[in-house]
């Protein structure tokens, strides 16, 4: 009867443990549901019906403040900007603003600078604000990110303002030339030399203007519309017909070597092919080499060579190779301090310099704009004093490699060159290059 007894009482005991057990389970349960998420801090119920559904699909930043200026829902990009932290708006300006709105119902706007997280640069966040009621108690705050849009602006200026200037220049010297030709029309010596100096203002001024529609067609054109495999061995001989004059003046030698040089047995350049638009690359190359003999004293030597190299990443197991044309001078250098904005539109390192050579500011900015839509890059190395190397990394087009591959079954299948050539194309001749200083 004892053991009836105490086997009902361990039953009773552990009846009563289950349930306690299920009961705090339950409760628990309940919490764990209730327990406000990253995107929702309390219930969604507290919101007016559909008001969910349009901030989700809203571009803003959202925030949603009940009276006790708590965060009721807010966006992913409201965290991402750093409006909310620990369940409360984090931007003073904007929690102030929502308090006033609250108080009369007026929608407000501003537009503040943030500080941007997770920089050290003291870069700030341009956004604009918006704060409207949301029923009787709680406000919605909206804000838009307006850091892109105004470096956009900035850029379009800053352009606007540059091109005014440089075309100022060559126009205004027209006009005061012509004066000059009119008051000296009894003297044809004065206007002979007026003349000239009209033709040279001309001559800048259809530069300039060549240039801008250059820049513009490469900023808003797709290369790939147009492309095709191009020969590097036809861009190098384009680029160096376009500065013999200058070259030729100056007594500059300008020498090609490597796989730009067009060889016997088809080791010339085109075994090298680039797949893209065929204006823009030689465009890009003209000017390189054009500069190349601008700030190149006279009786040096400018080095035109290419050659194939493999892609990063293609040593670990990646596959691609790149052409790599490098333009070598042995001009004046660049200036440490100079070589990370040469590729800006309209900076030069000595505008001085730059209007006695005629140029605009534009070259480097175009090629900088070329290799980036073809998929490569361009890089500069230089030594104040001994010259500057410019090299173009561009993609090479596939149907070169497979062209190389039946090469190397078949042989050689290209006619004898001939060796009398306006420039030094000899693929082993070597190419001065700055050594760099200690």
């Amino acid at each position: 009867m004892d053991v009836n007894a105490a086997v009902a009482a361990a039953a009773a005991i552990a009846g009563l443990c289950t349930g306690v057990i299920a009961v705090l389970a339950f409760r628990w349960s309940e919490r764990e549901q209730k327990r406000p998420t990253r995107s929702s801090l309390h219930t969604d119920a507290v919101l007016p019906p559909g008001v969910d559904t349009v901030l989700s699909v809203l571009r803003s930043s959202a925030v949603v403040l009940d009276e006790s200026d708590s965060v009721v829902k807010a966006s992913s990009a409201a965290y991402a900007l750093g409006l909310v932290r620990g369940g409360k708006l984090a931007v003073e300006p904007m929690l102030h603003m929502a308090r006033d709105t609250r108080r009369d119902g007026e929608i407000r706007q501003v537009e503040l600078d943030l500080p941007r997280r997770g920089t050290g640069r003291g870069e700030a966040l341009a956004v604009s604000a918006r704060v409207a009621p949301l029923g009787s108690r709680l406000v919605l705050l909206l804000v838009e990110d307006l850091t892109e849009a105004r470096r956009i602006e900035a850029v379009r200026r800053d352009f606007v303002a540059n091109v005014s200037h440089e075309l100022k220049t060559p126009v205004g010297a027209l006009s005061l030339l012509s004066e000059a030709v009119m008051d000296a029309s009894d003297d044809p010596e004065a206007v002979t030399r007026f003349a000239g100096r009209m033709q040279i203002e001309a001559t800048r001024l259809t530069n300039l203007v060549q240039e801008l529609i250059d820049l513009s067609r490469v900023q808003n054109d797709d290369p790939l519309e147009d492309s095709e495999p191009v020969r590097v061995d036809e861009l190098v001989a384009e680029a160096i017909d376009r500065s013999r004059h200058a070259a030729s003046t100056k007594q500059i030698t300008m020498a090609v070597g490597g796989a730009a040089a067009p060889g016997e047995g088809g080791t010339g350049g085109d075994d090298l092919r680039i797949w893209g638009n065929r204006g823009q690359l030689a465009a890009a190359l003209g000017n390189l080499v054009e500069n190349a003999v601008n700030y190149s004293p006279a009786r040096t030597r400018v080095g035109i060579s290419a050659r194939r190299v493999a892609a990063p990443g293609a040593a670990g197991g990646g596959s691609g190779t790149l052409v790599e044309i490098a333009v070598t001078d042995q001009g004046i250098g660049i200036p440490e301090k100079d070589r990370e904005r040469i590729f800006e539109r309209f900076y030069r390192v000595d505008p001085a310099r730059s209007r006695a050579t005629g140029g605009t500011g534009l070259g480097l900015a175009i090629v900088k704009h070329v290799a980036a839509s073809h998929g490569g890059e361009v890089t500069v190395w230089s030594s104040e004093g001994q010259g500057s190397t410019f090299t173009l990394r561009l993609p090479e087009a596939a149907a070169a490699r497979d062209r190389d591959r039946d090469r190397s079954t078949h042989g050689p299948d290209r006619a004898e060159q001939d060796d009398d050539r306006p420039y030094d194309t000899d693929p082993t001749s070597e190419i001065p290059a700055p050594e760099v200083l200690p």
